[in-house]
C-alpha cells in the first residue's frame, strides 16, 4: 500500500517506519504524503492506542531529500520553500501534535533539519546512544522549519536553541538528553526493546486522559495562568466522564491494577 513508509500494527501499538534507507529516509512529497496517510488511519483505529515513528537503517530522518525540490530553475525553487512547508511539512506537524494519543520518535540515527523537527514535534524521544540531531538548515542558509523554531525553545530555552539553531552543531545522544532534547538514552543493543517497552506501557494507559493532557500542555503554552486553569477545569470535565476514569477510581478501592480500555 505504501511505497516510502511501512506501517504495522502489534497489539495496541502502531509503528510507522520512514522507509528509504538508501536515501537516509529523507523527505519527499510522497512520504509526506504517505506519512500523514497512515498518521490518519492510526487516529482513526480505536484499537491503536500508541504510535512509534522511527526510521529504516542506519538513520532516523535526514531532512528534506533535496533532488525532490530543486528544479532547473533555482530562482522558482527558492520562491517555492514556503508553499512546500505550508502544503506538506506544517500539516503534518499539526497531525501529530493533534494526535490525541501518544507518538514517540524512536530515534536510531542522525535526524537532521527537517528530521529533527519531526521528531521534537513527537511527545516523547528515545534515542540510540548512537543517534545525533543535526539542526542543519544553516548550513544551506536557511531557518529551522517544520516547528523547529518553536519546540527548540520550549524543550532546551531560547539561549541553548538560538546556539544550536546558528551553529548548527551536531548534537549526540548524551547531549540531548543532558539538555532536554531526548527522554531516554539506551545502547544500541536495548534501544529497540526499550521502546517496545515504553510503547506497550503506554498503550496500556487511558488514552482519553493522554489525549487530553497533550492538548492542555500545548494550549498553555500560550496562554496566561488564568486561561490554563479554566481549561485545566475544561479538560478535567472530560476526564471525570471517561469508563477510564471510573475504572481507575473502582481498581484503586478494590486495590488492584486497573484495566484501561482507552475510552
Amino acid at each position: 500500500m505504501y511505497e516510502t513508509i511501512l506501517y504495522e500494527i502489534s497489539g495496541s501499538v502502531a509503528q510507522l517506519t520512514m522507509n528509504r534507507p538508501d536515501k537516509y529516509n529523507a523527505f519527499t512529497g510522497q512520504m509526506l504524503e504517505e506519512m500523514s496517510s497512515a498518521l490518519k488511519k492510526a487516529a482513526r483505529d480505536e484499537e491503536v492506542r500508541c504510535i512509534l515513528l522511527t526510521g529504516a537503517g542506519k538513520a532516523f530522518n535526514a531532512g528534506q531529500d533535496l533532488g525532490d525540490v530543486l528544479g532547473a530553475d533555482t530562482q522558482e525553487t527558492a520562491s517555492s520553500h514556503g508553499e512546500v512547508l505550508r502544503k506538506r511539512y506544517n500539516p503534518l506537524i499539526m497531525q501529530i501534535c493533534n494526535m490525541e494519543k501518544p507518538v514517540i520518535a524512536v530515534i536510531n540515527g542522525a535526524a537532521a533539519g527537517a528530521g529533527m523537527s519531526i521528531a521534537l514535534a513527537c511527545d516523547l524521544r528515545i534515542m540510540s546512544e548512537k543517534a545525533y540531531f543535526v539542526n542543519a538548515f544553516v548550513s544551506i542558509g536557511l531557518v529551522p522549519d517544520s516547528g523547529g523554531c518553536y519546540f527548540l525553545p520550549r524543550l532546551v530555552g531560547l539561549g541553548k536553541a538560538m546556539e544550536l539553531a546558528i551553529t548548527g552543531e551536531r548534537i549526540s545522544a548524551e547531549e540531548a538528553y543532558r539538555i532536554g532534547l531526548a527522554n531516554r538514552v539506551c545502547s544500541a543493543e536495548q534501544f529497540s526493546a526499550e521502546a517496545g517497552q515504553l510503547a506497550a506501557k503506554l498503550a496500556q494507559m487511558p488514552t482519553r486522559a493522554i489525549g487530553l493532557i497533550k492538548r492542555t500542555m500545548h494550549k498553555g503554552l500560550d496562554m496566561s495562568l488564568a486561561q490554563v486553569l479554566e481549561y485545566e477545569a475544561y479538560a478535567q470535565e472530560i476526564a471525570g466522564n471517561t469508563e477510564d476514569h471510573r475504572e481507575g477510581i473502582q481498581a484503586f478501592l478494590e486495590k488492584r491494577l486497573p484495566l484501561f480500555k482507552g475510552v
